[in-house]
Order: structure tokens, then sequence, then C-alpha cells
């Protein structure tokens, strides 16, 4: 069966992970997304990469812009809309996947407040246990951080930190956006070839 899974957009800085990842799945893994922007995350493009966009369809075509012939499918959702496909949980997906994950709503997930089409699909996984994972960018974590990713944990989520390694000696950004993209693809139980995997 081909894969369906919901992409969250967050307002953390790191969105190169966001945007690798989206050009990952439409490389390499067939299927379709429901990718979901919130409004920071335009912000940090704008600040990070200098990009203006109109609209969301105008992020999703910069992702995609050097892939000619996409093997995923995407679908953009308004993160206004809580009563989009994705806030069900009769809603069938292999997972949810927010990059970057800010802060706040790492915090918003934590304790069940779901302001959002991103939380409240958050908060549908792990009342679904379906796969959620989040990757917050945020250095140094104070004790709130540490406890919301605690309470994450918990109740089934997976916090997967943008901290590359290095072991697969990277020459470039890429390569450390691959090692992260790649690690996803693993939790996901989609084997990677981003990076060489240890082999002891």
């Amino acid at each position: 069966m081909k894969k369906r899974f919901i992409i969250g957009i967050t307002g953390s800085s790191g969105i190169l992970y966001g945007i690798h990842f989206i050009k990952t799945l439409a490389h390499y893994v067939e299927g379709e997304s429901h990718v979901i922007i919130s409004d920071s995350a335009k912000l940090v493009l704008k600040k990070e990469l200098d990009i203006s966009i109109k609209n969301d369809e105008e992020f999703l075509n910069y992702c995609l812009k050097d892939i000619k012939s996409p093997v995923h499918h995407f679908i953009v959702e308004n993160p206004k809309n809580v009563g989009a496909k994705p806030a069900s949980g009769s809603f069938l997906h292999n997972g949810m996947i927010i990059v970057p994950c800010s802060m706040k709503t790492l915090s918003a997930i934590a304790n069940g407040y779901s302001n959002n089409l991103i939380e409240r699909s958050a908060e549908v996984c792990l009342k679904e246990h379906r796969k959620l994972i989040l990757v917050p960018r945020e250095t140094p974590l104070n004790l709130i951080h540490i406890e919301n990713m605690k309470k994450i944990t918990l109740a089934g989520g997976i916090v997967l930190p943008a901290s590359p390694g290095f072991y697969h000696k990277p020459q470039s950004i890429e390569d450390l956006l691959n090692f992260i993209c790649g690690k996803i693809l693993n939790l996901l139980d989609i084997e990677q070839k981003l990076f060489p995997s240890w082999q002891g």
C-alpha cells in the first residue's frame, strides 16, 4: 500500500528540515501527505531563506521546484481549519511528522491544548495510538521544554531532536539534512539510503 502521512511545519528555526523532508518524500516514497504550514513558519521562511510567499501552495511549489516527476502527492491544508480530514480519528494514515517543531507547538500537544490543525492532528495521533514524530531544534533546553518532551514520550509520541550525527562525515548542509530526514524515515519503517547506516 502507498504511504499516507501528515506533515506539520511550524515556526521554529530550521525550516530547511521541513523543506528537505518534503523533497525526500517526493523523490523516494510513493503515497500522499497532507501538509499543514503554520503562519509562524512563513515568517521563519522569510527570515532564514529570504523567501516571501503569498499562500501555502506557493510554499509547496518552492519545495518541489527542482523535482520533475515526484512520486509523492501533497495536499495543502489550512492550519485554521480544525475540521479538515487530519483532525479526525477516522482519517487513517501512517504517521504525523512535525518538522521543525516549535516549543510552542510541542507545549500545546504535551498539555492537550489544540488551537490549530497541526495541534489537533497531533492530539488525534496520540489518542488513536498512531505514530507522532516531533523534530524540535531548540537549544539549549530549559526544564519546561524537557518536561513537555517527557509528557509527549509518555503519551506515545517520539521526540527526534534535529541533532545530526557526524560519523558519516558530512560535507555539506544537505548531508546534515539527509541525516535527520533519514532518521525520520527509519522511524516510519521506511528503509532510508540518505546516509550510510552505522555498520559497527
